[in-house]
């Protein structure tokens, strides 16, 4: 148990009294602040997760993102005697921020929802949240921006705003700080919540739209900030399942079978034949016939379009960590070991290339390609809060059990990607994954055509623009 200096219990005792007493009345004009809350939760927290909350108050915020396992955590008693009442398929602890005592167990998110703004010391909550998570969870911060000061305390002043006791006002550098001296890495900021207020017609959408845009959203009230613990445990030698998608590709089997690497525990090479009009399938065939050594698996796609030989081949992997390789070996085999140091070292969760940086062989890009996948990596990168500078490069890894959620969230989404990248993309970014890309020098082709319609799939991109936006910026 942790030991409190006197002040710091006196701290405490203060506070778990006022919180006791504290009006919580869901039709005051606070009300719709929470409800506000409940729906941007709802939106960075898949349903069916194992969710924390710590400083849980009533327990609304908790039921609303709808756990498969939900533990909230308060120090009041008599808060939490309404939360089990309010919602009894809950699990409600008594106990202090600063010196957690849980059944053993790990979280996939912990939520701390205008709480570190009140503790007495954020640095010993957070160490105290390590015991509970595992290496894909993800910890989901909002606090009250300083600017909101001075009108939250003449609003408390007028009765309009539940009243509180002075508080910490923690910038956003000061959170950063305080999670990477305490080995978590903050992975996204941002601000929500402009009209705090209910005004009909005009709150909902001031807040789905102007709070999100500059420079209106420097103005909003709630700062959010997702984070991931580090030094958790991953399988020491990860296997590897290296997924070919190969359509119309028979002159780079054999190449390709030859230079891709053996990488940690073993590497499984699936082919995914597409329907290839020329002898890819035989190819592949022969291939694996003539390097018994190597580990590799052939499947038929049974539909169209990459992202469905992606999926296919997936499905059929059984490595640790998944890798996509293009079949036309523009990228280079070799590279493939870059990505997986990155993942194995932690470093990473979802790691992508980049052809955009060095120098591109003559023929490998066109310039009207260029120009368009310069401009879109730059749209993606604002509307998925992560920067990403080549969306479109085939190569793309990640862990499996990481691939599974975005497979089980997919509904999210629906089946909207012919290519593959941007499913996991959107998917990536939805679970907060830390992605990081690898610079690699981009090849031209040495056989046959490329599968990319220039117009047609540059049409579908600007669709899923605008799906994205609707879907994750402006939801």
């Amino acid at each position: 148990m942790q030991r409190f200096t006197a002040e710091a219990a006196e701290y405490r005792e203060i506070r778990r009294t006022f919180w006791g007493l504290a009006t919580r009345d869901s039709k005051s004009w606070g009300g719709y602040y929470r409800a506000s809350l409940c729906a941007i939760y709802r939106h960075l927290i898949p349903e069916g997760a194992q969710v924390l909350e710590i400083g849980c108050g009533g327990g609304d915020l908790l039921a609303a993102v709808k756990p498969a396992v939900g533990v909230g955590v308060d120090f009041s008693p008599e808060i939490l005697d309404g939360a089990r009442t309010a919602h009894p398929a809950l699990h409600f602890v008594l106990a202090d921020a600063h010196a957690l005592i849980l059944e053993p167990q790990t979280f996939d998110y912990v939520i701390l929802s205008d709480l570190v703004n009140d503790l007495w010391d954020v640095q010993t909550m957070l160490k105290e949240v390590h015991r509970y998570c595992a290496a894909h969870t993800r910890l989901i911060f909002n606090f009250h921006s300083y600017l909101w000061s001075g009108p939250l305390r003449l609003a408390q002043w007028l009765g309009i705003a539940t009243p509180n006791l002075p508080q910490n006002w923690l910038t956003r550098h000061d959170m950063e700080n305080l999670l990477e001296i305490t080995d978590y890495q903050p992975l996204r900021a941002w601000a929500e919540v402009l009209a705090p207020l209910r005004v009909p017609g005009v709150s909902d959408w001031v807040n789905r739209y102007l709070a999100r845009i500059a420079p209106l959203r420097f103005l909003d009230l709630a700062n959010f900030m997702v984070a991931r613990p580090l030094s958790k445990a991953r399988p020491a030698h990860p296997s590897v399942s290296v997924v070919v998608a190969a359509r119309n590709e028979s002159g780079h089997i054999e190449e390709l079978l030859v230079r891709i690497p053996d990488m940690g525990g073993g590497t499984e090479i699936i082919f995914v034949e597409g329907n290839s009009t020329d002898d890819t399938f035989e190819a592949i065939t022969r291939a694996i016939t003539r390097h018994p050594e190597r580990r590799c698996k052939l499947l038929k796609q049974p539909g169209k379009g990459k992202g469905d030989a992606v999926r296919t081949g997936f499905a059929a992997a059984t490595g640790d960590i998944l890798m996509i390789l293009d079949a036309d070996i523009t990228v280079p085999p070799e590279d493939l070991p870059r990505f997986y140091v990155l993942m194995v070292g932690g470093q990473a969760e979802f790691v992508n290339g980049v052809r955009l940086v060095y120098p591109m062989a003559d023929e490998a890009m066109q310039l009207a390609n260029l120009v368009a996948n310069k401009s879109f990596s730059w749209a993606f990168s604002w509307l998925l809060g992560q920067p990403l500078r080549d969306t479109l490069c085939g190569t793309k890894v990640l862990w499996r059990d990481d691939y599974e959620r975005i497979a089980r969230n997919r509904a999210y989404f629906g089946d909207f990607d012919p290519f593959g990248d941007f499913d996991l993309l959107f998917g990536a970014a939805r679970l907060n994954l830390k992605i990081m890309e690898v610079p690699i020098r981009y090849r031209a082709r040495r056989y046959g055509e490329t599968n990319i319609s220039r117009w047609r799939h540059g049409w579908l991109l600007l669709r899923m623009v605008a799906f994205a936006a609707r879907r994750i910026k402006f939801v």
